[in-house]
């Protein structure tokens, strides 16, 4: 059972590792963004860890997503080849190791060493707001918690891509992760720092059911960082969906809150399939693209438009009871 010390030192360092004293019923997993300059490389890596119950084999594990094919990987690992810091951003794997200063990786597709030649750049941490989830992150009963470690920054370095030595100097970085006993039964997720005309902007969004004492709601957190600011529209700080659809082509999401109007386009494509934590297993589920592209608009509360264009090398899942999320 995880110590109140521990749950409280896991709100301050929302990067780090939040699985001590953990058993049965639990993963954590970072999802490490390498886009390379020219666009021609989208690549996911996840390191890793689940526990499952009483029947359930833990393990550590590297999942590798090729963006742009679809093609995905899940390498296991025993238990006692996982390693990870609770006060900072660094985990091993087997001998993949990720810090906040760069990646090593000895994989079958993607092996070698990338630098991250700029600072990451995580969510803001306040007491009274720690991180991405706001308040929803000090309460310990959350089925599953977020975290945004770096909205963005440059990579250097080359790697062995299934042999291949590829150059990704220049290149655009992302990490984010989530960790808790499972993900939930319905959500859509979005993420790209490739928005047209501005070149260190980054958007994330989410909205997913909720488990809330013996109920649940649709809760959302969106922030779009552009212009020098982030803009935050979430659950917490009484923002309100004007509307959310989905269809076989796209999600369309409209939201209002103290940072204005939010509209949203995201192109719905084919991507490959990542192995999502249950309470019982890791199960082969939940279709990724990094090839989405999302129409963007923002207006302050007076109307005035902040930012139009779009948003491209997106990141999207759209998985679970949909039918059940949008009926909240």
């Amino acid at each position: 059972m995880q110590s109140p010390f521990a749950f409280l030192r896991g709100v301050a360092h929302p990067e780090a590792f939040h699985g001590v004293g953990k058993t049965g019923g639990f993963f954590e997993g970072w999802y490490v963004k390498l886009v390379s300059a020219n666009l021609s490389q989208r690549w996911a890596v996840i390191p890793g860890i689940f526990r499952g119950l009483e029947t359930t084999e833990d393990t550590a594990f590297v999942q590798v997503l090729d963006g742009l094919t679809g093609r995905s990987w899940f390498h296991r690992f025993p238990i006692d080849e996982f390693e990870a810091a609770t006060d900072r951003f660094e985990v091993r794997v087997g001998g993949n190791h990720f810090t906040a200063e760069g990646s090593h990786l000895e994989l079958p597709q993607l092996s070698g060493d990338i630098r991250y030649i700029t600072a990451l750049d995580p969510w803001p941490v306040t007491p009274l707001e720690p991180g991405i989830m706001g308040w929803y992150g000090l309460v310990p009963a959350m089925e599953c918690f977020h975290a945004i470690v770096s909205f963005g920054h440059k990579l250097n370095g080359t790697l062995e891509v299934e042999g291949k030595p590829i150059n990704f100097d220049q290149g655009r970085g992302y990490i984010e992760k989530d960790w808790g006993k499972a993900f939930p039964a319905g959500y859509v997720w979005l993420a790209s720092n490739h928005i047209e005309n501005e070149p260190e902007a980054s958007l994330v969004a989410s909205v997913a059911i909720i488990p809330w004492l013996r109920s649940s709601f649709r809760g959302f957190i969106i922030g779009f960082k552009h212009s020098g600011k982030l803009h935050k529209w979430s659950t917490y700080n009484r923002s309100k969906e004007a509307s959310l659809a989905i269809d076989d082509s796209h999600v369309h999401w409209a939201i209002d809150g103290p940072d204005g109007r939010l509209e949203l386009k995201a192109e719905r494509v084919r991507g490959g399939l990542l192995h999502a934590p249950l309470r019982t297993a890791m199960y082969q589920r939940v279709e990724e693209t990094l090839d989405s592209t999302v129409e963007i608009r923002h207006l302050d509360r007076a109307g005035k438009l902040l930012y139009e264009g779009k948003a491209v090398c997106a990141g999207l899942e759209v998985f679970g009871d949909i039918e059940r999320l949008l009926a909240h």
